[in-house]
């Protein structure tokens, strides 16, 4: 009996060590795809920035289709918003049964809407959400871009990381940890938003305990808080379908808010808080200072081009047009020949003050400011003598500030180096965090962004930690979520949960179904791994028939295992173990080859479609699904899900520009009549996918 209970044991741990070696497979996996999609969303920003400055619009019809298209929607100012937004207008029917808001808000009103959206009662009205939105954006933008919070005013302060739209781990949150009061303090770290259902609910819920405890509760930025994220992600749909009428103010409102949020949060002036990283050239004082409303998103830094020998006005928003509240900031850059020498002061004062003065005259024409308002932009009011000795970043210094904060990710080398991985920021080594928190006294490093199977995790000799709050974020049991509470003396203490009905603890006599359960559950993340895996596979058929055919001279059909691994990592370059994933993916011959044409066919979900379209441009497409989706959202301007013939047209002419793809205008229009099987004159999504077999077919 004891030898038999001595092997059942090792039995056990085997298999459980093999369960616990799949799923971080899987998860690895679903990490690996996830950077490659924002990646993706990088080399988008690209394709929009090479359209704006290399296509020559050969009509004002194109030349406004690009304007609408690539313009981040109008820049308002501060009145043109107050009026876009008016949700003074807006009434509540009485036949309305969900959360009533009046401001000021007090913490009965929180509460209300906690029980509103746990019960999933009727959605808080348009007219309360674009009100709540008017207050938030009025409160930030009395804030300092880095908030300063101190352990003296509370017995801690909880730190929650992403939470992705994922309602049920912000309510656990609470229920473990209790709602924001003046005696618990929060730190939200960002990502708030997109591929979770209720974004929306989370954001207004943060939002309203914000108002009410303005100094208990303190939000970071994080790189989902951009509209141009929003547009791939989720968090536009999502408004679009909750909000039919009011949405598109309600986006326009949350895009304001967005490049309002601080960039950091300090505690106690030893513990840093930002929702990426940092790199070699982060600059905690340039962060303090930058304007960050002109960021309205990060992916979208427009090049300033200087024209020779005359100043040039810095954009004041992230669209490079006269934007929303920030007064524009000069930059001047004459050339030397026409600058007189310094040595003269009263000439050289003369010539900068009428040089000033000449772009103050083009500032008023850009935002429209009559010489008649009271606070009139002076000479002596914008600059003097005195502020041109003080350094003055340039717009591009800025942006990347904002952009490594954001963006960037720690590695355990030494060194500071591109992230080619997520496509935008950098990865910072040991040697980089330690030089940082030398040079501005400081413990650690709080960040978020990326999904840790625990919830957290340290890093550069416990000197970075990554706390990730939205569990089951890939799939049910792929991950755990976490908050960190600091105390005075800022030692971390974590507490770490899954918000899934299924995931409690068992009793002692549910013990001899755990194992059952487990392997049921990594079972079921593993499927859906292996299935998103294909299908990225599938999506680069062409170029892995190139680098199999590389290896395989004789044109078998068969390459070793060694080469597969090595050809589908060249290709796809998601640094996944290959090998290990290899019986999942792929047979083997008797003599150890894998039949890599056998294995293609197996992936190809059905052949290409008869329609006249060019086969390179359908590949191109197919690759680019998730890209042609965002830019459909680009295109439709109200979000209603069609696009109109002449927009379609005009995309496709911008894509051949791009891509060296020649499409004459009659294959285009055969095309989307082809597209439309409706008969509508519009195109849809559906309709789109369809035409080019990327939906599967209901069984």
């Amino acid at each position: 009996a004891f030898k038999a209970a001595v092997l059942i044991q090792q039995w056990y741990r085997r298999h459980v060590a093999r369960l616990e070696m799949r799923r971080r497979c899987t998860w690895r996996i679903f990490q690996s795809i996830e950077y490659s999609c924002e990646q993706d969303q990088i080399k988008l920003h690209n394709f929009f920035s090479y359209l704006m400055d290399q296509f020559t619009p050969s009509s004002s019809k194109e030349r406004d289709f690009i304007s609408r298209m690539f313009i981040s929607g109008e820049s308002y100012k501060e009145a043109e918003l107050e009026k876009y937004c008016d949700y003074e207008s807006i009434e509540v029917p009485d036949s309305y049964t969900g959360p009533h808001l009046s401001f000021p808000l007090l913490p009965d009103h929180a509460t209300a809407l906690l029980e509103a959206f746990q019960q999933k009662q009727q959605q808080l009205h348009a007219r309360y959400v674009l009100n709540l939105l008017h207050e938030t954006r009025k409160h930030l933008k009395q804030l300092p871009n880095i908030s300063h919070v101190s352990t003296c005013y509370s017995e801690e302060i909880t730190v929650c990381g992403d939470l992705h739209g994922q309602l049920d781990d912000l309510f656990l949150i609470f229920y473990k940890n209790g709602l924001p009061s003046p005696s618990k303090s929060y730190v939200f770290n960002g990502d708030f938003v997109d591929r979770g259902k209720q974004s929306l609910e989370i954001l207004v819920i943060l939002f309203t305990f914000l108002l009410i405890y303005p100094k208990e509760v303190h939000l970071n930025r994080g790189n989902h808080e951009d509209h141009m994220v929003n547009l791939r992600y989720g968090f536009t749909k999502e408004v679009m379908q909750k909000y039919k009428v009011h949405g598109k103010k309600i986006l326009r409102m949350f895009q304001n808010v967005f490049c309002w949020l601080p960039l950091a949060t300090l505690i106690d002036q030893k513990v840093l808080i930002i929702h990426g990283g940092i790199s070699d050239t982060t600059d905690l004082d340039m962060l303090e200072k930058i304007q960050r409303n002109r960021f309205v998103s990060v992916l979208r830094m427009k090049k300033r081009k200087e024209s020779s020998g005359k100043p040039q006005i810095q954009a004041i928003n992230g669209e490079g047009d006269s934007g929303t509240d920030a007064a524009p900031r000069l930059s001047l850059q004459p050339q030397s020949a026409q600058a007189p020498s310094t040595a003269n002061r009263r000439e050289f004062s003369r010539w900068l003050r009428q040089t000033v003065q000449e772009q103050i005259d083009t500032c008023r024409r850009l935002v429209d400011i009559s010489e008649s308002e009271p606070e009139e932009l002076t000479y002596s009011s914008m600059v003097s003598l005195k502020d041109a000795d003080e350094p003055c970043w340039t717009r591009q210094e800025e942006w990347k500030q904002v952009l490594d904060i954001l963006w960037s990710d720690p590695m355990p080398q030494e060194g500071c180096r591109e992230n080619k991985v997520r496509g935008g920021g950098c990865y910072f080594g040991p040697d980089v965090t330690e030089k940082f928190l030398e040079k501005y006294s400081l413990q650690f490093l709080i960040r978020s962004h990326e999904c840790k199977q625990e919830g957290y995790e340290f890093c550069h000799s416990r000197k970075v930690l990554t706390i990730f709050s939205a569990s089951n974020y890939y799939e049910i049991g792929s991950n755990r979520g976490a908050y960190v509470k600091l105390g005075p003396d800022l030692i971390p203490h974590f507490v770490q949960y899954q918000a899934n009905k299924t995931a409690h603890l068992l009793t002692m006599t549910q013990r001899q179904g755990f194992l059952v359960a487990l392997f049921a559950k990594i079972s079921r993340v593993e499927e859906s791994a292996f299935r998103a895996l294909r299908e990225k596979l599938f999506a680069h058929t062409s170029a892995l028939i190139s680098a199999f055919k590389s290896y395989d001279r004789d044109n078998t059909g068969k390459i070793t295992l060694s080469n597969w691994a090595t050809a589908v990592e060249s290709v796809l370059r998601l640094g996944l173990p290959w090998r290990m994933l290899r019986p999942q993916l792929v047979r083997s011959a008797e003599d150890g080859m894998l039949e890599y044409k056998s294995w293609l066919d197996d992936l190809a979900m059905e052949q290409r479609s008869q329609e006249h379209i060019q086969s390179s441009l359908l590949e191109v497409i197919y690759r680019n699904r998730s890209n042609l989706e965002t830019i459909f959202r680009i295109i439709d301007r109200d979000h209603s899900g069609l696009i109109s013939f002449e927009e379609f047209q005009q995309t496709w002419k911008l894509f051949s520009s791009h891509m060296n793809i020649e499409l004459t205008d009659d294959g285009i229009n055969d095309l989307v009549r082809s597209i439309d099987f409706n008969k509508d004159g519009n195109i849809d999504f559906n309709e789109f996918l369809e035409a080019f077999r990327l939906v599967r077919q209901c069984p």
